[in-house]
């Protein structure tokens, strides 16, 4: 990959320099120089306006619980609950209601004033596999702080459907940041349920999913349409559904958003695995007004019925260090100017 620029600047003092998400052409002078680097060329679409997609590796391994490092390595944990190991290089099926951990290809060398933030790509939480980001002696999921120097691991928990993945799948999404920004603003996100067709419920048992197959499988066989009930809709415990956003969804130029499950006071349900959405989503810049948010809602211990226009989930607003090179939709994407949309691996309703 060619670099913009060199990266002299991320050695002077951070509070010197522009606070903020580092937008794709900072983040391709970090893949050039190391700081992200893999032991295989990345791809040449890895890098997206405002994050870096990340790419299973070779091996995983079934778990018998999650678990945090804190103060070991991530693979110095594993015989505390592992329970096999799994080679991914010609595909393997993570299971439902099993957790796995998984290497990745990508290792970080974050310099001083850098930090690092995972979140699932939304293909990923739309088939409802939740996953984290894992890094040696980490006390957190998903958040790498400065100064890591090291391997990074994914954590894979799928709820619903088993998925089939390899070597190479991008499961999850890496944000780097310098400084220490203060949020810019936040958009309360409610529900749609006015439309002819308000959503999708996962069907139970239904055939694996494989990752890799864009637009590969039918979709009637792992959803059930859900019709307009009076501007009402009944969650039922355990179940999992897509909705789509009352109002549209724009991501300025200069910005990125991270969409948040609300104060769970509001209701027994969870809003949203992936979580990034990049700079340009919905933009007149990118000719794309009018696309929606789509919303992965798992219902909890209680069923709950869910108002049309209800709050249920939170986008919240950062700074970039810059405008990126390219917006996004522009490196190619299956979710601009969406409404009620399914994942990229179901063909089309």
């Amino acid at each position: 990959m060619t670099p913009v620029s060199a990266v002299a600047d991320l050695s002077l003092a951070p509070d010197t320099l522009p606070q903020g998400i580092l937008p794709m052409q900072r983040l391709a002078e970090l893949v050039a120089t190391g700081v992200v680097s893999s032991d295989t060329p990345f791809d040449d679409d890895q890098i997206q306006p405002a994050s870096i997609d990340l790419r299973l590796g070779a091996r995983a391994w079934r778990v018998r619980a999650s678990y945090l490092p804190r103060g070991r390595t991530v693979t110095e944990r594993l015989p505390d609950v592992v329970m096999h190991e799994m080679d991914l290089s010609k595909g393997a099926v993570f299971e439902s209601g099993c957790v796995y951990i998984a290497e990745l290809q990508e290792r970080l060398d974050l310099p001083r004033g850098v930090t690092a933030r995972a979140n699932p790509k939304s293909s990923t939480g739309r088939v409802d596999v939740f996953v984290r980001l894992l890094s040696d002696r980490g006390a957190l999921f998903d958040d790498v702080v400065e100064g890591y120097s090291g391997p990074i691991y994914v954590e894979i928990a799928p709820q619903t459907f088993s998925v089939l993945a390899r070597t190479g799948t991008r499961l999850n999404q890496l944000r780097l940041k310098r400084g220490h920004s203060p949020k810019l603003y936040t958009f309360d996100c409610g529900v749609d349920l006015t439309g002819e067709l308000v959503g999708f419920r996962a069907r139970r048992h239904a055939g694996i999913i494989d990752l890799d197959h864009i637009e590969g499988h039918d979709p009637r066989k792992y959803w059930e349409p859900l019709y307009q009930n009076a501007g009402q809709l009944l969650l039922d415990p355990g179940e999992f559904y897509i909705l789509a956003s009352k109002g549209n969804v724009e991501i300025p130029v200069l910005e990125a958003a991270e969409m948040l499950p609300i104060d769970p006071s509001v209701g027994e349900f969870r809003v949203h695995y992936a979580g990034f959405f990049d700079p340009g989503f919905g933009t007149k810049e990118a000719d794309a007004l009018g696309s929606k948010g789509v919303l992965e809602v798992r219902c909890h211990e209680t069923p709950f019925l869910l108002e049309d226009g209800q709050t249920v989930a939170r986008l919240v607003y950062e700074p970039l260090t810059e405008r990126p090179i390219k917006l996004y939709g522009e490196t190619g994407s299956t979710y601009q100017r969406q409404g009620l949309k399914l994942s990229k691996h179901f063909k089309p309703w």
